[in-house]
């Protein structure tokens, strides 16, 4: 590589108090060429207190692939650019990737500069099992997705799952779980770092409590844990009869035909056969009896 090429910087920034900050983070910041934020105009407020003018370029979800090449071009000719979001780590839920992504393939150093992350920090104070977790991004706005989701929840390797909701939306997320009567325990934390940070803890029931008792919930971002109590995950079941059987029993005791059969037989919550099993065995059945 020549040696004129610079450098991509992956620099985290604070989640809402600013002294966490880190010397190294605002260090890089002061000597790169260029600045991709998410957004500038909330950028600028952070950068405006350390002191730093002038370096802002635009680098949001809607114009990412197209910019990806500008930085790219602008990091062959020497330059160097850090990436940051409006809050936290950037690629987590935030837009960067792409960039990161050009910039492996050009053979161009990419460099991470650690420092805060929402869900890492909740995940932290959640009192939760934390020996393994999942991490889904924003919670789902479709009811049938939020469904998927919980299944998945239910069918994991792990009890514990990080995901991230608005306040617009964050009594939606809690009423979901009380109708879906899952049983699962949530740490909602609101406004992480900052001067009025909250956590709200305990069952789906007991959090919307809290919420109404606040007031004025909707307001500030949230961070979420949840976590899966044990009899409520799925036990799955190792099936003794065939996944051959399986399709036929569902086709005559539903009257089926062998497509609608496997999609029974995946509904079934203790099903452990997978949709490509359960297609190779309804093409096996065809060849039998044909």
């Amino acid at each position: 590589m020549d040696q004129a090429t610079g450098k991509l910087y992956i620099v985290a920034t604070p989640i809402g108090n600013s002294r966490d900050m880190s010397p190294r983070g605002k260090d890089i910041l002061e000597s790169v060429d260029m600045i991709a934020a998410e957004d500038t105009r909330r950028s600028m407020v952070l950068l405006g207190k350390l002191e730093i003018r002038n370096k802002l370029v635009s680098n949001h979800k809607y114009n990412e692939y197209g910019k990806a090449k500008y930085f790219i071009d602008q990091i062959l000719q020497g330059k160097s650019v850090a990436v940051i979001t409006d809050a936290g780590t950037p690629c987590i839920s935030d837009p960067g990737n792409e960039l990161i992504k050009c910039a492996i393939d050009a053979g161009i150093p990419v460099i991470g500069v650690p420092g805060c992350c929402a869900c890492v920090t909740a995940l932290s104070v959640s009192g939760f099992d934390l020996t393994s977790f999942t991490f889904f991004g924003f919670f789902p706005r479709e009811n049938a997705d939020k469904r998927r989701l919980l299944e998945k929840m239910r069918h994991g390797d792990t009890r514990t799952f990080a995901l991230y909701e608005s306040p617009k939306r964050i009594m939606d997320l809690v009423d979901f779980f009380i109708e879906e009567q899952a049983n699962v325990r949530l740490c909602l934390c609101n406004d992480l770092t900052k001067l009025h940070e909250m956590a709200f803890r305990g069952t789906p029931s007991e959090v919307k409590d809290q919420l109404l008792a606040k007031g004025n919930y909707d307001k500030g971002e949230y961070a979420i844990v949840v976590e899966v109590q044990e009899d409520y995950i799925f036990q799955k079941v190792e099936h003794v009869v065939s996944a051959e059987a399986m399709i036929a029993d569902a086709m005559v005791r539903g009257n089926l035909n062998a497509k609608d059969a496997v999609a029974a037989v995946l509904a079934n919550e203790n099903n452990s056969y997978s949709k490509n099993e359960l297609k190779a065995a309804a093409l096996n059945l065809k060849k039998l009896f044909d």
